[in-house]
């Protein structure tokens, strides 16, 4: 089976590292299908999980919140500022999180910095609980 190398990296550890037939990933131009063989190329992530298959009904979900995709022939490195495995995601966090980003969305103002932080947030927490599951 033709695969391709992939780990996700955060600044604390390596959360990631295995193989895979196709990883989804969104970048910065929509969501992104990247094969073994794929011409080398370096784009920057939104959030949003990152679908790692590796065969037949076999899928890993992983909650990325933005960084840099490096592709290369064998192998796919993602640089995330944070990444998180379903299994080690606070459900109970995360919707707490979520609850919290959509109040301060409601109380700012459209062009206020708090409006962007807490939408970033919102952001960060729906991938989150996408990934758990929930």
């Amino acid at each position: 089976m033709n695969t391709i190398a992939v780990e996700i990296v955060t600044p604390e550890r390596v959360v990631y590292r295995g193989d895979a037939r196709i990883v989804v990933a969104r970048g910065a131009e929509g969501d992104l299908g990247i094969l073994p063989n794929h011409i080398p190329m370096v784009t920057p992530l939104k959030i949003a999980p990152v679908l790692v298959k590796k065969h037949e009904g076999a899928d890993d979900k992983i909650a990325v919140s933005g960084g840099m995709m490096e592709v290369r022939k064998d192998k796919i490195t993602i640089l995330a500022e944070s990444a998180e495995l379903a299994e080690d995601i606070d459900v109970n966090r995360a919707a707490a999180a979520k609850e919290r980003a959509e109040r301060r969305m409601a109380d700012s103002g459209k062009d206020d910095i708090d409006f962007n932080r807490a939408q970033l947030a919102l952001q960060r927490a729906m991938t989150r609980l996408n990934v758990a599951g929930k």
